[in-house]
């Protein structure tokens, strides 16, 4: 009963990140779980089987809002789904010695990524015109893959990617992003089936991590309110960078004084991210003041309250404005 209660934390956790920042729903859940001790194929099969509940939610109420750009959705999903679905099977058919360290340096890659992306300001090009399909392909292939053998990583990799081409609206970038995991979730659910058997999904956990999800949406809503985005994803970012280290110097054996050094090298790089990730905000906020155009195009626009959708998710989008 306590470790379902500390589960359904960590999915209350992770909706609460995910909510606030319209990613790392995968990777913060990944990373606790294999704290946890959990096996990482069965983690990441136990995450994307909750994502499918969580993803139809924050597909509605996308849909419900206007923020889904359908003919992306379709150009994206589907080779989202055959990666996650390759991602899964290559996962499942490796053992658990060798699985840990793999999905602690995707995790941690990652991590690191939203550190160096959240202390600073995303500077989107404003050229015209769709994105297109080639585009579009290549990335949800990629997006998926990592999605599925890192426990997370869709939004992270995709949405950033859309950023910054500057041919979406920022809310329906987050919004199709959103839409087609579904879809990736379910493919990368059924190959973890097909590799782990029905006995790979931890029944307990998904149900945990989704009773979790569901209680943090209306918080979320409330977090995404009070605390800068800003801040937020450079926190999460070290919190999983320094969690993966431990895993990945574990696997290479690193003992003596290694360890200690590297985790005090980590620890000033997410010190220093912070700061940037102050200055940063400090900047969008005096532009919001001064009404300083230049500065006005790299910093996040105010969103009204009532038009949050119910996970959250467009505060991020307009982060990103």
């Amino acid at each position: 009963m306590r470790k379902l209660l500390v589960l359904a934390l960590v999915g209350l956790a992770a909706q609460l990140v995910d909510g606030a920042l319209g990613m790392a729903y995968g990777l913060t859940s990944s990373t606790l779980l294999l704290v946890a001790g959990v096996a990482p194929a069965a983690a990441s099969a136990s995450v994307h089987l909750a994502e499918i509940g969580t993803t139809l939610a924050a597909g509605v109420a996308h849909w419900r809002f206007g923020n889904v750009d359908w003919r992306v959705v379709g150009r994206i999903a589907v080779p989202g789904a055959l990666g996650a679905f390759a991602g899964a099977t290559f996962l499942s058919s490796i053992s658990t010695e060798s699985a840990a360290p793999w999905m602690a340096g995707i995790l941690f890659t990652l991590g690191a990524y939203l550190l160096v992306r959240f202390s600073r300001p995303l500077r989107a090009n404003r050229a015209a015109g769709r994105v297109r399909g080639r585009f579009l392909g290549p990335l949800g292939l990629v997006a998926g893959f990592v999605d599925a053998t890192g426990g997370g990583g869709w939004g992270p990799v995709a949405t950033p990617a859309l950023l910054v081409s500057g041919r979406m609206e920022p809310r329906k970038v987050i919004g199709s992003v959103d839409t087609a995991e579904f879809v990736v979730a379910g493919a990368a659910s059924i190959g973890f089936l097909i590799g782990l058997g029905s006995e790979g999904f931890l029944l307990p956990t998904v149900a945990a991590l989704l009773a979790g999800g569901l209680v943090a949406a209306p918080l979320a809503a409330w977090l995404v309110r009070i605390v800068p985005a800003q801040l937020l994803g450079a926190t999460i970012g070290g919190v999983i960078v320094l969690t993966n280290a431990r895993t990945l110097l574990r696997a290479g054996d690193a003992g003596g004084a290694v360890p200690p050094a590297v985790y005090a090298l980590l620890a000033v790089g997410w010190l220093g991210a912070l700061a940037l990730a102050v200055r940063a905000l400090r900047r969008t906020r005096r532009a919001r003041a001064t009404g300083d155009a230049a500065l006005a195009d790299t910093v996040p626009a105010p969103t009204p309250a009532a038009a949050a959708p119910v996970d959250a998710t467009p505060r991020f989008a307009a982060a990103e404005r």
